[in-house]
């Protein structure tokens, strides 16, 4: 058996609605801002782009930037991290049309993060991020629900 030395997650959802409809919901930051960045993002998800996220119920404005984007099939982004192997996270974010088209899976994979007690901390952390990030999308996308607002402060 090999040795733990980097921690990942995975998580996923399906939506109720075509895979390009879901794609946008992500990389598009008018729609991003309505159910995830609370405090508004800026720029689109492109490759190669440097855009932000700020979230008003956590402090502060994160600069995000976009390693690859496949419309409508894939995004792959990094940001500083907290406890992580090379100072930076990982995220893939993968839509993949189920159901003849009607409906999306989304799976969000983050890695990076040391394989240490504070590495898993920061990484659970995360992990319930992007869990929250998925039931907001299915809700927003569905029914234009915002469930983020009031739920963390």
């Amino acid at each position: 058996m090999s040795e733990l030395t980097e921690l990942s997650f995975t998580v996923s959802g399906r939506i109720s609605r075509p895979v390009a409809e879901v794609y946008e919901a992500v990389a598009d930051p008018d729609r991003l801002s309505k159910y995830f960045t609370t405090g508004g993002a800026r720029g689109r998800l492109e490759a190669g782009a440097e855009v932000s996220w700020d979230f008003a119920d956590f402090p502060g404005r994160f600069p995000v930037t976009v390693v690859e984007a496949e419309a409508p099939r894939r995004i792959v982004i990094e940001w500083d991290g907290n406890e992580t192997v090379d100072d930076r996270s990982r995220v893939v974010f993968e839509f993949a049309p189920i159901d003849d088209g009607t409906r999306t899976l989304v799976t969000i994979t983050e890695s990076s993060w040391r394989a240490t007690d504070a590495g898993a901390k920061s990484a659970f952390g995360n992990c319930e991020g992007w869990t929250g990030m998925l039931a907001a999308l299915k809700a927003w996308v569905e029914h234009g629900i915002n469930l983020r607002e009031g739920f963390y402060k």
